[in-house]
């Protein structure tokens, strides 16, 4: 039981960091485009929109290798396809199994599952704050073209 928690909880630790450069890299982008004076229009910011969730989007499939190649590399799984499949039903928590862990490694799929749980919780907040931000600009933008007298 302890190698599932102390591996889990490395693989924690690594999706976290992963996770966090993703987060910072939007958030600065965000930023960078909240202070633009020109091109403030909603096709803008639907592509912020769309650049953010396909941003994490790849943040999830580098996590989900990770947890991967930690399945290969303990022997828990055979195959590289094998490993990312089931650690893609694992880290978004479909759960098929049709591919299982041995009893000795079992623990570690729901650390997995908790883990790709809490990377989505965090997504859905950071995408949430861009659709906010980034609207918000907009109509910002839209009621100064109205009136140019209002700052």
């Amino acid at each position: 039981m302890m190698p599932n928690i102390l591996l889990g909880t490395l693989m924690m630790i690594v999706t976290t960091a992963i996770h966090s450069v993703f987060t910072i890299f939007s958030l600065r982008v965000l930023n960078r485009w909240l202070h633009r004076r020109h091109n403030v229009h909603s096709y803008n910011a639907i592509a912020l929109i769309a650049g953010t969730i396909l941003m994490f989007f790849a943040a999830a499939l580098i996590e989900v290798g990770v947890w991967s190649g930690a399945y290969l590399a303990i022997g828990a799984i055979e195959g590289v396809e094998t490993s990312l499949y089931y650690s893609m039903v694992t880290f978004t928590t479909l759960g098929y199994g049709d591919v299982v862990l041995s009893d000795r490694w079992r623990l570690l799929s729901s650390l997995e599952a908790a883990n790709g749980i809490i990377m989505f919780g965090w997504t859905t907040a950071v995408v949430m704050a861009v659709v906010q931000r980034s609207f918000a600009k907009v109509l910002e933008h839209i009621h100064r073209k109205k009136d140019p007298s209002a700052t």
